[in-house]
């Protein structure tokens, strides 16, 4: 029987810099020059919910009629991602590694290792309200809401959860090697951030011109340009810039000390756990209301 274990996963709730990581690996790994643009990753990365792959799964054409039909499809159309290229490769995701209706999201049997692209809750706030075309209190009460399931038109769905649930099931998943990389690190200090993922997780030695071409060819600004030139084809209908600031820290003048108290209430172990240079200041805020 073929080992498919394949696939190490690049996952993340949604707006907290998968896109960048994908971007980023496909132009360290991909010869200098042949790096896809942001609609054409799939070249060097695919999706979990690739519409080809599901249709391809369910006998030429693929369009459920509810969660449990994806569910029921979803298998095996991951088995065929993996299939999709003779070794270990990426593949985007921003579900949870969880069973869902008895069914594993992230099976085994195709998995080889993770990586979880982190970013603090009050910033992902701010780009989930955009991302959903929502106002910023529906967006941070999504996120706190134990049964927040997205759709996209292509009949296929993100089983999210709460943000903070989201990042525990894949930190302390059972039996899989899981690298954690913040947000906020790639934006800092970018070289040693991907150093130690490639290094130490990926087992891979680095070429540091290439690594410094990736992260020139990677930065925000050379996104945001794209996204202006190109759009972006993964960019949700209604939201007007996929690529908005790219920054850390837009929540201390874009959220108010309610919004901030109410991050909080919802999530502070899990901010003392990856954020602690942020209870302070937040704390601080929030007792402003």
């Amino acid at each position: 029987m073929t080992d498919l274990h394949r696939i190490i996963w690049l996952a993340s709730y949604p707006k907290s810099g998968n896109t960048w990581m994908r971007s980023l690996l496909a132009h360290y790994f991909m010869p200098k020059g042949a790096a896809p643009d942001i609609n054409n990753l799939r070249q060097f990365t695919t999706g979990d919910s690739r519409a080809d792959f599901f249709a391809a799964a369910d006998g030429g054409t693929y369009k459920a009629q509810g969660i449990e039909d994806w569910l029921r499809v979803r298998p095996k159309a991951l088995r065929l991602i993996a299939a999709s290229k003779p070794n270990h490769h990426f593949v985007k995701t921003h579900c949870q590694a969880i069973e869902f209706l008895g069914e594993p999201l992230i099976p085994n049997d195709v998995t080889a290792a993770a990586i979880y692209i982190l970013r603090n809750p009050f910033d992902v706030a701010l780009s989930y309200a955009r991302h959903t075309s929502s106002d910023l209190d529906t967006a941070i009460e999504r996120m706190g809401a134990p049964d927040n399931v997205m759709s996209s038109p292509n009949h296929t769905y993100d089983v999210l959860g709460r943000w903070d649930d989201h990042i525990d099931t894949w930190a302390n998943a059972q039996g899989l090697s899981v690298h954690v990389v913040r947000y906020e690190d790639l934006l800092t200090k970018p070289g040693p951030t991907m150093r130690k993922l490639l290094e130490r997780f990926l087992r891979v030695k680095v070429d540091q011109p290439k690594l410094a071409y990736a992260i020139k060819s990677t930065s925000f600004e050379a996104m945001r340009r794209q996204e202006e030139k190109l759009g972006f084809a993964e960019r949700p209908a209604g939201m007007a810039q996929f690529f908005a600031k790219g920054q850390a820290g837009a929540w201390r003048e874009d959220m108010t000390p309610a919004q901030v108290a109410r991050v909080r209430e919802l999530f502070l172990p899990a901010i003392e756990r990856w954020y602690p240079e942020l209870r302070k200041e937040t704390a601080d805020m929030a007792a402003r209301v």
